[in-house]
């Protein structure tokens, strides 16, 4: 017994001897960009440094009696939690150390954060901790960022144009997944890749190489909150009926967490669609275009899947099925970090 659990040790030391770490990868990518400055390798670094933390307050956050409401409401009208505030305060910490950024947007924050020093060259807009209303139940939670060049001359004070701007300009997004384990899903324009924390390394190590979302033959699963049912708009109603009713072949599977995060990563490695359409009670739906839609849009594109509106629909790849939500595209307040969202029929 005692040769095989050291024989079973051996070989998994052996797999793992020379893992790729999130470091590693950063800076490996850094290398194909001979006019990089390694500054936004320092801002991913900070990130990865405030996953780590948030990480190890979540996983404690019974022992430490960090469950349960913080006793205000955010900006979105949302209970905030004391976990929120926790991941709030690392995010807004680490960013404003790595001497990279200018200006960010939270969720927690009903206005944007402008840095003393404007020599960074980059914007950021994060949501420290998506699927919060589930904290106290132990369901996965989890951060979303996102991250611009910033439009403002180097060294003057940024603006909201630092951080009003599309999508399709993000330079990197990702999210961190605090679950079973803690996941690390980064993009910076040359596919996904994701990184588990090792706890006993303390580092995020490359697990899910180039990930790719699955043809829809292997993902027919849609996931979306039918407790709204009563309130949805008819195109959305139809729309959800030709995909659990089909006129032929087999109906798609119902699975919501109820964590975006959690919901869209299980749509990255699964496939299917990921829907938060707007009703006749919240025209303008409940996602946040900013810092939930753009990050997330931008990986579901750069795992070969596609995002939509209510218009248009972005570039599909490899004809594999939608994973992030509908949305209307109109957003003119920094305070409205909303979108309209509704279900392409």
């Amino acid at each position: 017994l005692h040769c095989g659990v050291e024989t079973r040790r051996s070989r998994a030391m052996s797999f793992n001897a020379q893992p790729i770490t999130l470091t590693h990868h950063i800076l490996e990518s850094q290398s194909h960009h001979p006019e990089a400055s390694g500054d936004l390798s320092v801002l991913l670094h900070a990130i990865e440094i405030a996953s780590k933390y948030i990480s190890s307050q979540v996983r404690a956050a019974g022992i430490f009696k960090l469950y349960g409401a913080e006793g205000s409401v955010n900006v979105q009208g949302e209970v905030v939690k004391k976990l929120d505030v926790l991941a709030n305060d690392a995010f807004i910490t680490s960013l404003t150390r790595c001497k990279k950024v200018c200006i960010m947007a939270s969720e927690e924050n009903e206005e944007p954060i402008y840095l003393d020093d404007h020599s960074g060259k980059y914007s950021v807009v994060f949501d420290p901790l998506d699927g919060s209303s589930n904290i106290d139940a132990n369901v996965s939670i989890g951060t979303i960022f996102g991250i611009y060049h910033r439009v403002t001359p180097i060294g003057e004070k940024p603006t909201l144009d630092d951080l009003l701007q599309p999508g399709h300009k993000l330079v990197a997004a990702g999210y961190t997944l605090y679950g079973t384990a803690t996941l690390l899903v980064l993009s910076i324009g040359q596919g996904v890749h994701g990184f588990t924390l090792d706890p006993s390394a303390g580092e995020f190590v490359l697990t899910h190489p180039d990930i790719k979302i699955p043809p829809k033959a292997k993902g027919q699963i849609y996931s979306v909150n039918e407790g709204n049912t009563k309130f949805w708009e008819e195109p959305t109603l139809r729309y959800l009926h030709s995909i659990k009713l089909p006129e032929s072949g087999a109906p798609y599977k119902a699975r919501y967490v109820g964590s975006m995060v959690a919901d869209v990563h299980r749509t990255l490695l699964y496939g299917g669609i990921f829907m938060y359409p707007a009703d006749k009670t919240s025209k303008d739906g409940k996602l946040r275009l900013m810092y939930e839609v753009n990050p997330l849009s931008y990986i579901a594109q750069q795992a070969g899947g596609h995002t939509t509106t209510q218009h248009t629909t972005t570039t599909q790849h490899n004809n594999n099925t939608t994973t992030t939500t509908t949305q209307h595209t109109t957003h003119t307040h920094v305070k409205q970090y909303q979108v309209r969202v509704r279900t392409v029929t």
